[in-house]
């Protein structure tokens, strides 16, 4: 591990944060499906407004990246990690175009690079 010197000479701790950055390209195979998930995790939630959850629910009729943004929950990726704590989230999703054989989406590519 390795620690860095501040100008006095005394050395620092390590960051005590870490932003981890994820993208996830999925294909939406059942819309209607993903759209009937998303309306249910909405009709659910006993937190959310009912004016808020009408809006909700017709956002998600309207759009699938909407439905997959209800539905996807970045606390469940690091619930029970030993050793840490979420303390901010923030996520979204958007359609977008999609050729797994373009060198723009060879996500390994670009850790080579930077290595």
């Amino acid at each position: 591990m390795t620690t860095e010197n501040d100008s006095s000479g005394a050395e620092e701790t390590p960051a005590r944060y870490i932003r981890l950055q994820v993208d996830l390209v999925m294909e939406i195979t059942d819309p209607d499906e993903l759209t009937e998930a998303a309306v249910a995790q909405i009709d659910g939630d006993e937190f959310m407004p009912e004016d808020e959850r009408a809006h909700a629910r017709d956002a998600v009729q309207r759009d699938e990246a909407e439905a997959l943004a209800y539905l996807v929950d970045p606390f469940g990726l690091v619930n029970g990690v030993a050793g840490i704590e979420l303390v901010q989230a923030s996520w979204s999703s958007a359609h977008t175009e999609y050729d797994p054989d373009s060198d723009e989406w060879d996500l390994y590519e670009e850790e080579m690079g930077e290595e």
